[in-house]
C-alpha cells in the first residue's frame, strides 16, 4: 500500500509548493517507505509514498499518461483484485500497457470510462486523477472504505491525503476542533460519523463515494451502496453461493510480488482465509503459507473467562496450522510493548483510539513485517454475517442508539457538568441519520427491516472503526493487510440474505459456518465467537493508572477542559473497576478505558488542539 497527498492551489507558486508538499508527504512515510516521488505543474502538486508490492519498476507514481490531447496524472493507494479482467477489457478497446501493475490499469480505466471507472474496479483503493488541461481533479474511495481518504476544501483550491496528519502539516490548516468534533469524541469515540474528520477544516470521502473538483467547486456523490432485493435462493443454494464468493475473494487477494502471510486467531474467519490460502499455495507449489498469531505474557495465568471471551485461542490456532501445514509463528507481547505504543497509536490514527486493542495490533504488525510485506485478515465477516451479540440479543436490540455504545450514562457522568454538550442527543441524532439512510425493501415485515437497519449500522459504523484501526496500525508498521470479507460482491449478496438463514441453528454466523464445512475442522468451525484477544495482565493496569496519575497531577492537563478531574481520579483509584460497562464494543473496560482517556489527553496536547 501507499500514502498519497495532493494539493490544488492557484495562489502559491510551484517553488513555494514543493517544500510544503514534501512536508505533507513526509508525515506518510510509514505508509510507503520504499520510494517517494512527486509531481508539480501549474496549480497541482502531488506526492506519493510507496510500499512496493507489485511491479517495482512499472508501478512508480505519480503516474502520468497522455491521450486525446490531455495529460492525466494518477496518485493511487490500493490494490486491485480484478486487474487482469479490467486490463483485458481495456485492451479490447484499443489501449496498450507498458507494465503489469494495477496502477496503470486504474489510470487507463479513468481515461476510458471517466468517473464511472470505479464501477469496473474490484479492490481496496483511494486515488486521485488530475487532468492538466481541463484542470479537473477526481477523487474516489473503495466501496467499503478499506483504504482512507481525507480532504480539505479551501477558498483557493482543495487538498487531500491518506491520513489527516498530512493535511494538518499544511501551514494553512489549523488543528481546531469545534462543537461537533467535541461531541464526536465524547459521544461516539473511538468511532466517528461517516465523512466526519473531527477537525473543523478536514472531512472524509465516505466509502463508496467519489468527488470532482472543477472551477473552484467540489461535488461529491455516491457511486455504490447495497441494494435491497428479494433473496431468491434457498438455503442450500445460499450456502453454496457464499462459499463460492468467499473462496474467489480470498484467492484473488493472494496476488503479490513480495512475501505474503495470514493472520490466524483460531476463529472461523481468519482460519477459513488461512485454509483457502494454504490450499492455493500447495497447488501452485509455493511452499508453506506463513501464519501469525498474537498472545500476551502470562496470559494463561491471568486470563479470565467472560461472556465476550469464553476461552483462549491457542489450541484452535495449532489445529488449523497443523491441518494446513502452515509455517506458524506466535508473537508474545510484553506489557511494555503495549504501553509503549499507546501514544504512537494515537499519532497513527490522528485521534484517540481503542487503547491496547490498537497498540497491540501495531506491535503485532511490526513483528509480522519482519517476515512478510502483505497479510490477509478476517475483518468484516461479523458485520455482514451477524457475528455480534447485538444482532440477536434482545437487550442489545432494545438499547437506545448504537448497540456497541453501552456506556451512555458513564460517558455523561465523566464529562464536566459545566460543559455545553448533550452527549445523548448527539449520539441519537447520528444513529437516526444512519437508520434513516438504510435502503429498505418495500413490503418486508418489521423484523426484516430492523435487521437491515442493524446491518447497515454495522457496515457504516462498527466495521469502519475496525477497518480504520487495521489500516492505521498495519500501515504504521509498513505492512499491507487485505480483508477478503470486504469484497463488495460478498457484501452485496449477504445484504439480502434473511436473518433466519444467517442465524442458522441459532448460532452467530450460522450460515457462514455451513458454507465453510469441509474447509475447516468442526472443532474450529463451531466454536463460540471470540473477539480479538486483549491482555489481562495486572502490570498493564498499573502502567496505565500510573500514566493517568501523572495527568491528574498536571494542573494544565488539557483533558480536564472536557472531563471532571475528581471523577477521573475516582475511576483511576478503582483501577477502572468503578465502571464495568464497556466504553465501546466488547473489550474497552477498566484499564482500556483509562488508557483511552490518557490517549485523549495525549491527542489534545500533542496536536495542540484548539477547542
Amino acid at each position: 500500500m501507499c500514502g498519497i497527498v495532493g494539493w490544488i492551489d492557484y495562489q502559491h507558486k510551484i517553488n513555494e509548493k514543493a517544500p510544503i508538499l514534501d512536508r505533507m508527504a513526509d508525515t506518510l512515510r510509514h505508509r510507503g517507505p520504499d520510494d517517494y516521488q512527486k509531481w508539480l505543474e501549474g496549480p497541482a502538486a502531488f506526492g506519493h509514498q510507496r510500499l512496493i508490492v507489485v511491479d517495482p519498476a512499472g508501478g512508480k507514481q505519480p503516474m502520468v499518461r497522455e491521450a486525446r490531447d490531455e495529460k492525466y496524472v494518477l496518485c493511487y493507494n490500493g490494490e486491485l483484485y480484478n486487474t487482469d479482467d479490467v486490463r483485458d477489457k481495456l485492451k479490447a478497446k484499443g489501449w496498450s500497457f507498458t507494465s503489469h501493475s494495477d496502477t496503470e490499469v486504474v489510470l487507463v480505466s479513468y481515461m476510458e470510462w471517466g468517473v464511472d471507472c470505479v464501477n469496473h474496479l474490484n479492490g481496496i483503493f483511494a486515488f486521485s486523477v488530475w487532468e492538466t488541461k481541463r484542470k479537473r481533479l477526481f477523487l474516489a474511495r473503495d466501496r467499503l472504505g478499506v483504504k482512507p481518504l481525507f480532504y480539505s476544501d479551501h477558498k483557493s483550491g482543495v487538498m487531500f491525503a491518506s491520513e489527516m496528519k498530512a493535511i494538518l502539516a499544511h501551514p494553512e490548516v489549523e488543528a481546531k476542533v469545534g462543537e461537533e468534533g467535541i461531541h464526536e469524541i465524547l459521544s461516539l469515540g473511538p468511532s466517528r460519523t461517516p465523512g466526519h474528520g473531527i477537525f473543523d477544516q478536514i472531512h472524509e470521502v465516505r466509502p463508496g463515494h467519489r468527488a470532482v473538483w472543477e472551477k473552484g467547486k467540489l461535488l461529491i456523490d455516491r457511486y455504490w451502496n447495497v441494494v435491497s432485493e428479494p433473496h431468491e435462493h434457498n438455503f442450500d443454494q445460499t450456502v453454496e453461493k457464499v462459499r463460492e464468493l468467499f473462496i474467489d475473494a480470498s484467492e484473488r487477494q493472494l496476488v503479490s510480488d513480495v512475501k505474503l502471510g495470514t493472520f490466524l486467531s483460531g476463529g472461523v474467519d481468519s482460519s477459513a482465509i488461512t485454509a483457502v490460502a494454504a490450499e492455493k499455495y500447495k497447488k501452485e507449489r509455493k511452499g508453506s503459507l506463513q501464519t501469525f498469531s498474537i498472545d500476551y505474557k502470562d496470559q494463561e495465568k491471568y486470563f479470565k473467562k467472560n461472556a465476550f471471551q469464553p476461552d483462549r485461542d491457542e489450541s484452535y490456532i495449532n489445529l488449523v496450522s497443523r491441518e494446513n501445514q502452515t509455517a506458524h509463528t506466535v508473537m508474545r507481547a510484553e506489557t511494555s510493548d503495549l504501553v509503549d505504543r499507546l501514544k504512537r497509536a494515537v499519532e497513527l490514527r490522528d485521534l484517540p483510539g481503542m487503547a491496547d486493542v490498537d497498540s497491540s495490533l501495531l506491535w503485532f504488525c511490526e513483528k509480522i513485517k519482519n517476515h512478510v510485506t502483505v497479510a490477509l485478515s478476517g475483518e468484516c465477516a461479523d458485520e455482514i454475517f451477524g457475528g455480534y451479540p447485538w444482532y440477536y440479543r434482545k437487550e442489545d436490540q432494545e438499547r437506545k442508539g448504537f448497540p456497541w455504545i453501552r456506556s451512555l450514562d458513564e460517558r455523561v457522568s465523566l464529562v464536566r457538568s459545566d460543559l455545553n454538550v448533550d452527549i445523548e442527543a448527539y449520539m441519537l441524532r447520528r444513529y437516526q441519520e444512519t437508520v434513516d439512510e438504510a435502503p429498505l425493501l418495500k413490503g418486508e415485515d418489521e423484523a426484516a427491516q430492523k435487521h437491515r437497519q442493524m446491518l447497515y449500522l454495522n457496515m457504516n459504523w462498527f466495521m469502519q472503526t475496525l477497518l480504520e484501526r487495521k489500516d492505521r496500525m498495519s500501515m504504521g508498521a509498513s505492512l499491507e493487510v487485505r480483508v477478503p470479507f470486504s469484497d463488495h460482491r460478498i457484501v452485496e449478496y449477504a445484504w439480502n440474505i434473511p436473518w433466519s438463514m444467517k442465524h442458522y441453528n441459532n448460532q452467530e454466523k450460522g450460515l457462514l459456518r455451513q458454507a465453510l464445512r469441509g474447509v475447516l475442522p468442526d472443532k474450529v468451525l463451531f466454536r463460540k465467537k471470540n473477539p480479538y484477544p486483549k491482555t489481562f495482565h495486572p502490570d498493564y493496569t498499573k502502567a496505565v493508572c500510573t500514566w493517568m496519575n501523572d495527568i491528574l497531577a498536571d494542573a494544565n492537563a488539557p483533558i480536564f477542559d472536557l472531563f471532571d478531574r475528581d471523577r477521573i481520579r475516582k475511576l483511576n483509584d478503582s483501577e477502572g473497576k468503578s465502571i464495568d460497562t464497556p466504553w465501546f464494543g466488547q473489550l474497552m473496560t477498566g484499564p482500556q478505558l483509562i488508557a483511552h482517556l490518557c490517549q485523549i489527553n495525549y491527542w489534545l496536547k500533542t496536536y495542540s488542539i484548539r477547542l
